[in-house]
């Protein structure tokens, strides 16, 4: 190849990563970055350290009990407290959150619950209880949000939630003073606003398994001036994620510090290969170069889908299109990244051959990534940067959202 050839590819390629920058742009930023856990300081003489609350310190409320008020804000920009409730005979707060299978499992089915009794006396909402700062990467692998109130209201919007959601992450007092184990965790109260349920929503997190409707069947005994029958269930999903996991979360990314990052030469042909996919996991491939402001930009999201997906069936595989002299360059990048998933660099300086064997309609565009379904079917590309919701709802709505 001449060496005016190779200048004309490069800026090609330059150009184009340069109009991905521009297109990312205009995307307005939907959740809040990732970051590592800060350190805990050391106790400042004078000054009130925050509490940490750890699960076997909470007791969940007997029944019988008075509802503790709160004032908690939700997804709708208000502030909300019982007394926003009072006109009701029947007030159903469900602890539930962004993150996990089961509370994901049962979101329809509250959705319905609050259209079923909407003619009732009956008022349902929901309470996120987790602190997000205490919800690792790690745990995040069936879902695309954490427990942020950001992220609450854009979980909100996507469902089109019928009911209250609230934020009781930063303290968690309201949490701590109901409770709940688990997510999602049910607690029903009468008209003077006394405990007379307290556990599941129903006996399956499966909806076509379902036999016994614990909920509904309380809230029907109250409406009918009846005693519930059965008063408390246990429940079944996600432990809350009370403020002293935070240490889990610190310990999650010292961990992730202590990887490290290969990168293999590839040639051409292998490159089919990769894109082919012959394997049982759910393939992101994403091309890249250190030269590439985008896809510098990006890397830290790519780095975060492995943390949340790697132990699903998901891989992650890069290719480089480095030129194989910057080699050394790219393996420190990928060093400062801990990027300890699958790493190529091309082995040639023909970008050409590297476009063919990609194949499927890529135009050189920098950073590009596909999703590649096992077999070899692309289920979704993105030319340009990746917006971190889009892919991350593309990955786990191919990977299910509740356990199998």
């Amino acid at each position: 190849m001449s060496v005016f050839v190779r200048k004309y590819a490069f800026v090609t390629v330059l150009l184009l990563c340069l109009l991905a920058v521009e297109s990312a742009a205009s995307q307005k930023p939907v959740i809040p970055p990732v970051e590592a856990p800060k350190k805990e300081l050391a106790p400042v003489e004078g000054q009130k350290q925050e509490k940490l609350i750890h699960s076997k310190d909470v007791k969940t409320l007997a029944l019988g009990s008075s509802a503790p008020d709160f004032k908690l804000p939700a997804v709708d920009g208000k502030y909300y407290s019982l007394e926003n409730f009072e006109s009701k005979d029947v007030l159903v707060i469900i602890f539930t959150c962004n993150h996990c299978p089961t509370a994901q499992a049962y979101e329809d089915r509250v959705i319905q619950l609050v259209k079923d009794y909407k003619k009732k006396s009956v008022a349902i909402v929901a309470i996120s209880p987790n602190d997000p700062l205490a919800v690792s990467l790690a745990e995040l692998g069936y879902s695309d949000l954490n427990d942020s109130y950001i992220e609450m209201r854009i979980r909100a919007m996507m469902k089109k939630y019928n009911f209250p959601y609230l934020y009781d992450g930063d303290d968690q007092k309201v949490s701590a003073a109901y409770g709940p184990k688990t997510t999602p965790h049910v607690f029903i109260f009468d008209k003077e606003r006394n405990l007379r349920y307290v556990g599941r929503i129903d006996d399956s997190e499966k909806i076509e398994s379902v036999k016994v409707h614990d909920t509904r069947n309380a809230i029907d005994a109250l409406l009918g001036g009846t005693k519930v029958r059965v008063k408390h269930t246990n429940t079944i999903g996600c432990s809350i994620k009370w403020s002293g996991k935070r240490k889990n979360v610190m310990d999650q990314w010292e961990k992730w510090a202590q990887e490290t990052a290969t990168l293999k030469s590839i040639q051409a042909t292998d490159i089919k290969g990769i894109m082919k996919n012959d394997t049982k996991n759910y393939r992101l491939l994403n091309l890249w170069a250190t030269w590439c402001g985008p896809c510098i930009m990006e890397f830290p999201e790519i780095i975060n889908l492995h943390r949340m997906y790697r132990n699903r069936n998901f891989e992650i595989v890069t290719l480089s299109l480095d030129f194989p002299s910057a080699k050394e360059t790219a393996v420190q990048f990928l060093n400062k990244y801990n990027a300890s998933f699958t790493n190529y660099i091309y082995n040639s300086e023909d970008r050409y051959a590297f476009s063919a064997a990609i194949g499927n309609g890529w135009s050189g565009t920098l950073p590009h990534t596909f999703l590649i379904a096992p077999g070899g079917k692309i289920i979704y590309t993105k030319a340009g940067m990746l917006d971190p919701l889009t892919i991350r709802g593309e990955i786990v709505n191919a990977l299910g959202r509740y356990y199998d």
